[in-house]
């Protein structure tokens, strides 16, 4: 079971597991360029490390021992293995390289390539777990170093056995050499356990803490304890790794290495340095969701009284609930007299048995991945409301001109109604006046869009100024509620937007209908302002050919009369009148549909801006809240899942 309670043994896990590291890997490419370096990192190397140990045998449980210079790794390893295939001695450190204790070795070969483990002992088949006694010397079977002596680093793989074992599975030859041990004060004397320890130890976990004291040493050699021998089919490897606080840094190196990768860590500490900071800080705070494979062995227990012992176990039972293993017991063992031996045999052959510790260790990444991204995971968010889009659309509208560009098609109008209706006399003096839209360069509707470029002012610095600002708000209010570092992200997806904003704009006023022609009362009103010259310019020849033949002494024509008023009169009369009252008509009209027309294009104007909002900048923005959406999803699912 992991802390989740869920059976990580059945295939059901499997699966789930298998969506667990979806999920963090899809978080993982969600979340490239965003999050952090180092946490990226650290993902991808859990991903790659759950991958690898999952396309690996599946049959072997890899329990890397671990632990302090002094706290006796190496001879724990040959009492749990009845072999002195584990260096010890006083000189320290006596493990310099990774050694590999395998049972069933048929598979294991690439498991261990993996771990980069490249001194490897194969026990016969069916060889034992053994608690405690003495250990045999193993055999060098093949891959010896030229000489006969031990292979070290460099030389090809040795694979090593035990002579005789099987014949002697309830104990060990009465000839075995005794391997020397470094938490003894000599070789030889190994106490049997108490036979009644069973009935007063405590039931946690895979241990049985023991609350009384251990059985003395009674000063004879017993037989060691020997447990069932394994399955071949359920395969195991003990790792005897160099001491994780070692001065030479190729061995801490090698420790974190394999602290990453191992299925089950066995912890050994001694009553001296069960609470250096160098395990609890470096090591086990790190680990807080790898409960269900962690173990813990206070080795060098037979060295302290009773009392002593129970305050010990009670202080790192405490020390490793504050770091948030409260499930983890800690077994005391002696190397030496064998104590507490055979029951840390038996959680590391259950673990075996099972074969889940490979997948319990994936899954405890797979949490803690999930957990160390889950800071940067935030509740779903719908993007930048219509408010905020509305707000960025009508700054843009005036960043790229829309209200000069509305002016402009106001006073054009006016113009160019004048220059139509205007009387004929004085119209030709619209056109001295400069063009508006010309001016902007507007007027080239004839042009297809793609040349089309006006001479808006949009690229200049105060109206990018203007643009810039309206990103920064409307970055701001799309990435309010976001967590770090999507608020960033976000707000950056607005910003960086800037550069494509000018052209954008500038396309899209060109793109706008200005409503540049000509409206239809204009032709009628100019055709009556002409009849209007006309009858004021026939009144005046009228009365001009009367007055010469009056200057000539001429007969004078007869003129007709209207009411009284002569007829050139009134056509003078009538056509200035017509003309002054027709030009006051159309500059009213002009006025009001020059309004009308302003009010239409401002709006295409708008709407062509808020469609380069929505294109430009609305889209990346969006983009990256739906990023921002799906990475919280797979983080979520990931630390539910796991």
């Amino acid at each position: 079971m992991n802390r989740t309670g869920q059976d990580t043994t059945q295939p059901g896990a499997a699966s789930s597991l298998s969506e667990v590291l979806a999920h963090l890997q899809d978080a993982h490419e969600l979340g490239a360029d965003r999050l952090p370096p180092e946490d990226l990192e650290r993902l991808r190397r859990t991903l790659e490390r759950a991958g690898r140990r999952r396309a690996l045998s599946a049959d072997h449980t890899v329990v890397g021992i671990f632990g302090p210079t002094g706290s006796g790794k190496s001879s724990l390893v040959n009492a749990l293995s009845g072999t002195g295939a584990a260096r010890v001695a006083v000189r320290r450190p006596t493990t310099s390289e990774p050694l590999a204790l395998v049972w069933g070795s048929s598979g294991s070969d690439e498991l261990l390539d993996w771990l980069e483990v490249r001194q490897r002992v194969a026990l016969p088949e069916g060889a034992p777990l053994v608690g405690g006694g003495s250990v045999r010397e193993p055999r060098l079977l093949e891959a010896v170093t030229p000489g006969g002596g031990r292979p070290g680093v460099g030389s090809q793989e040795a694979l090593l056995g035990l002579e005789g074992l099987e014949g002697h599975r309830g104990g060990v030859a009465p000839d075995a050499p005794t391997a020397g041990i470094e938490d003894a004060p000599g070789n030889g004397a190994a106490a049997s356990p108490d036979p009644d320890a069973g009935d007063r130890a405590e039931r946690r976990g895979f241990f049985r803490r023991r609350r009384k004291a251990p059985a003395p040493t009674t000063g004879r050699e017993v037989a060691p304890r020997v447990l069932s021998a394994t399955p071949s089919t359920a395969g195991l490897i003990l790792l005897d790794l160099p001491d994780f606080d070692s001065t030479a840094e190729a061995h801490r190196e090698t420790v974190e290495r394999l602290a990453g990768q191992v299925d089950v860590l066995l912890w050994v500490v001694d009553p001296q340095k069960y609470a250096d900071a160098a395990l609890h800080h470096g090591f086990l705070r790190e680990l807080a969701t790898h409960e269900a494979v962690i173990l813990v062995a206070l080795n060098q227990a037979d060295r302290l009284d009773p009392q002593d012992l129970e305050a010990v176990l009670s202080s790192l039972a405490g020390i490793l609930a504050e770091e948030g293993l409260p499930g983890v017991d800690v077994v005391p063992v002696s190397a030496r007299t064998g104590q507490g031996v055979g029951e840390l045999a038996a959680a590391v052959r259950e673990l075996a048995e099972s074969r889940a510790a490979a997948m319990r260790r994936v899954a405890a990444d797979a949490e803690r991945a999930a957990g160390d991204l889950l800071p940067y995971a935030g509740e779903r968010t719908a993007g930048p409301s219509a408010a905020a889009r509305a707000a960025l659309a009508d700054e843009l509208g005036v960043a790229a001109g829309v209200p000069v560009v509305v002016n402009a098609v106001r006073t054009a109008y006016r113009r160019d109604v004048h220059a139509t209706t205007g009387w004929p006399v004085t119209r030709w003096l619209a056109g001295l006046r400069p063009d508006p839209l010309r001016r902007l360069n507007l007027r080239r509707q004839d042009l297809v869009p793609e040349l089309r470029r006006s001479s808006l002012p949009v690229g200049d610095p105060a109206q990018q100024a203007r643009a810039g600002q309206a990103l920064r708000v409307f970055g701001d209010a799309a990435a309010a509620g976001l967590r770090e570092p999507w608020r960033t992200s976000v707000r950056d997806a607005a910003r960086n937007t800037s550069s494509d904003l000018t052209d954008a704009l500038d396309a899209a006023v060109t793109g706008t209908d200005l409503e540049t022609g000509r409206s239809r009362w204009w032709g009628i009103f100019g055709v009556l302002q002409w009849i209007a010259f006309a009858a004021l310019v026939a009144g005046l020849a009228w009365l001009g050919l009367l007055a010469g033949l009056a200057f000539l002494q001429l007969p004078a024509l007869e003129v007709p009369r209207v009411e009284g008023f002569p007829l050139p009169t009134l056509l003078i009369l009538g056509g200035l009148a017509a003309g002054v009252l027709l030009g006051a008509v159309a500059g009213l009209l002009a006025r009001w549909r020059a309004g009308r027309r302003a009010a239409r294009v401002r709006r295409r104007l708008l709407a062509a801006c808020s469609r380069v909002a929505d294109d430009v900048v609305l889209r990346p923005v969006l983009a990256e809240v739906e990023r921002c959406n799906a990475f919280s999803a797979a983080v979520r699912a990931a630390s539910q899942r796991g």
